[in-house]
């Protein structure tokens, strides 16, 4: 199993957002991940890439413990983020973030393989990331996981505020990262997306894992969607 969380206990300010998570993931599947707003998604994806502080429990990445280690060590072990809001870096260009993103693990995913995969990027390549569009730095922040060569993914809304056009991009490139054996555990609110991309759904509530079953038996059960996320 690529990724194994145990007993996952983690939150703010002494404040426990995560009630103890159970969570497998392996390679080149995609778990879209649920939930009603202060579920505990986000927090979720935060402490596995170590940008918040594990209480108890374990995370494991092929086998090693990351649980409490720094955002940067988990990075070179193989875990992505790409977060909510892109996150991009404003005053350096579209080049300088892929160069800088390159530097760390070698593999798979190049700098030519990405511009390939988002010649929109190629476009793009000597202008300011602050002068991007919206759909663009998220494209960007896509590349600059993925050049990292993650053996993990973790997305946190990737299609917040973003165009359908582009949003059907960022489909396409999540089957591309299955495709090539990376896990994807993917935070989103648009269904449509979600059930497009992802092997199985989860559901969070009150900051565990309440539901979990293959994408095409949960679509096929809006009584328990209703009761769990408020939809049909």
């Amino acid at each position: 199993m690529t990724l194994s969380v145990r007993g996952l206990v983690s939150g703010y300010d002494r404040s426990a957002v995560l009630g103890g998570v159970d969570l497998d993931l392996a390679s080149g599947a995609t778990l879209a991940l649920l939930g009603r707003n202060g579920a505990g998604k986000s927090t979720l994806v935060m402490t596995l890439a170590g940008l918040v502080p594990v209480t108890s429990g374990s995370i494991t990445v092929d086998g090693v413990e990351l649980a409490g280690r720094r955002a940067d060590v988990i990075a070179r072990a193989g875990v992505a983020l790409v977060p909510q809001g892109r996150r991009v870096w404003s005053t350096l260009t579209v080049g300088e973030h892929l160069a800088l993103a390159s530097r760390s693990r070698k593999g798979t995913w190049t700098v030519d393989g990405i511009l390939d995969l988002l010649p929109r990027l190629r476009e793009r390549r000597r202008q300011l990331a602050g002068q991007l569009s919206g759909g663009e730095q998220q494209m960007l922040a896509v590349a600059r996981a993925l050049l990292t060569n993650p053996r993990v993914v973790l997305l946190d809304e990737p299609s917040d505020g973003l165009a359908p056009a582009i949003v059907e991009q960022i489909a396409a490139v999540v089957t591309t990262m299955r495709s090539e054996g990376v896990a994807v555990l993917l935070v989103e609110q648009d269904l449509h997306l979600a059930f497009g991309v992802a092997d199985e759904v989860a559901v969070m509530a009150r900051g565990e894992i309440v539901h979990r079953v293959p994408t095409a038996e949960f679509r096929r059960d809006p009584d328990t969607a209703q009761r769990l996320l408020g939809v049909a």
